[in-house]
């Protein structure tokens, strides 16, 4: 079985495509043939080091595909189900892999694998966006970062559904078409002009209800500046650098800020969380809240590409990969 291993940290370079022996599944377990695999920017993370993984190590965490094999006392699912998932075990870029019955979540009829295996990540990042870390109503005004990107996809139709007033940034002229068809009322090229400024111009000074920042160090403190009193920060990425310290005088206490740092982690605590997570993306996909367009495709060969462009910010909505 053809997989991607990692033997250290760094550059695209140190992604190893590496024949393995697959074990055999325990108890809980089932062993899934992918058929499409996601590529996500914490992959990146995972490569460099950022967020550490013990070495050697597969890399991944997002794939849709067919049970082949359950472990002997597995119930929650059967040999022959599709199934997607995104989340440990680490490991979804390869042929096969074997994961726990409770992380996985059955793929409903109308939703293909490609598009199973590119929004079950970024999809439940929406939701507990949207829903839990701050619940959306009509009428928010809403600043959202990196709005051309893949999850920006998703989320911005999604909370120009719910009624929000969407302010999107993105960093190229050849971007701002495509926050402009993700759903963004108002779209700035943050490379090209002070988005503090430009966001004042549309709504006034403080009078951003919540901010969604998912690059990081670029644009964290005029988010800050931008924000209502008992405004929401809600730093869920770090594509420009990891935000390290925060003067919580001087960023939260002066407007009485509420500040979140989550992940899918804090939001798929329970088999039930992620589920109904789930099934609100894919309810919301059928609906056509929102539609996923698949912006390139790559073999498992060309995964060193993949990550190139995907740190490049090249791609302008969901890639994957095919095994």
């Amino acid at each position: 079985m053809k997989s991607i291993i990692i033997e250290k940290f760094g550059g695209p370079e140190v992604l190893k495509t590496k024949d393995v022996e697959i074990k055999k599944p325990e108890s809980k377990e089932v062993l899934i043939r992918n058929s499409s695999i996601g590529l996500n920017f914490i992959d990146i993370y995972h490569r460099t080091g950022l967020y550490p993984l013990p070495l050697p190590s597969g890399i991944g965490l997002e794939a849709c595909g067919i049970i082949e094999e359950v472990g002997s006392d597995v119930t929650l699912v059967k040999k022959g189900d599709r199934v997607t998932h995104a989340s440990m075990p680490i490991g979804a870029y390869s042929e096969k892999q074997i994961l726990p019955e409770d992380k996985l979540i059955l793929v409903p009829d109308g939703i293909s694998d490609e598009v199973a295996s590119c929004i079950t990540l970024k999809g439940i990042t929406a939701e507990y966006l949207l829903h839990r870390a701050y619940s959306v109503k009509k009428g928010d005004k809403i600043l959202y970062h990196a709005a051309a990107g893949a999850l920006g996809q998703i989320f911005c139709p999604w909370a120009k559904a719910l009624g929000a007033e969407v302010i999107g940034t993105v960093g190229s002229r050849a971007k701002e078409e495509i926050a402009k068809n993700n759903g963004c009322h108002h779209v700035i090229n943050y490379s090209e002009n002070d988005f503090v400024k430009e966001v004042e111009k549309i709504v006034g000074k403080n009078n951003i209800d919540v901010v969604y920042d998912g690059v990081g160090i670029k644009t964290f403190k005029g988010s800050i500046e931008l924000l209502k009193i008992r405004g929401m920060m809600i730093a869920f990425g770090n594509a420009s650098g990891y935000v390290d310290t925060i003067d919580v005088k001087k960023d939260i206490n002066a407007k009485g800020l509420f500040f979140t740092r989550p992940s899918i982690a804090h939001y798929t605590v329970k088999r039930e969380e992620l589920v109904e997570s789930a099934k609100k993306v894919f309810d919301a996909i059928l609906a056509k809240k929102f539609t996923v367009k698949i912006s390139k495709r790559y073999s498992l060969s060309e995964v060193k590409q993949a990550h190139e462009d995907l740190e490049g910010r090249l791609l302008t909505g969901p890639a994957v990969i095919i095994p």
